[in-house]
């Protein structure tokens, strides 16, 4: 493209283009519609693990030397003999069905461990194991499931005896429970 002297080439552009676009109309535009102004976005999981928490510290049994570090977990109810909870104690007795608590806060824990125990009674089982684990990563609260498990089966009528598993089942971070026929 040829520029007249002295002219800059950016007018003699400017020149064509106002050129090529005579007579263009703008396209009729639309109204655009009125954005509402979209409300901040919260974190809706962090304020519920905050609050799982805040219960979780409030609801859990805590202070119980018999849960600190890896202590094993014992109780019947009277009536359960000696022999029976021996039996348990060896893991003689057949476990038929088991839940992982691994993972969970302690108000999810309970919820789960409840409905394992209806479900268990509901199909006649007699022994079951629950890992709640040892609470390793607890720090200084201790382990906060294993206090749940321990409350919970200690609060369930159904439960006759339970005791810390054998090591090849879990030892200190897993039970075997005893369930009423």
């Amino acid at each position: 493209m040829k520029h007249r002297p002295g002219e800059r080439p950016e007018t003699a552009d400017s020149d064509l283009f106002r050129e090529a676009m005579r007579g263009v109309r703008p396209l009729p535009q639309e109204p655009r519609p009125a954005n509402p102004r979209k409300a901040p976005a919260r974190a809706r999981f962090t304020r519920a693990d905050r609050r799982a928490v805040l219960e979780e510290s409030l609801t859990t049994a805590g202070g119980d030397p018999a849960l600190a570090g890896g202590e094993e977990l014992v109780f019947r109810r009277p009536g359960v003999s000696d022999r029976v909870l021996g039996k348990l104690r060896r893991g003689a007795y057949r476990v038929q069905t088991e839940i992982d608590l691994h993972g969970l806060t302690a108000v999810e824990a309970k919820r789960e461990l409840r409905d394992f125990l209806a479900e268990a009674l509901a199909r006649n089982t007699r022994c079951v194991r629950v890992v709640h684990g040892k609470g390793l990563r607890s720090g200084h609260r201790g382990p906060v499931l294993k206090a749940t498990v321990n409350d919970v089966l200690r609060r369930h009528q159904a439960v006759l005896a339970f005791v810390s598993a054998r090591s090849v089942d879990g030892g200190t971070g897993a039970l075997y429970v005893l369930l009423a026929p």
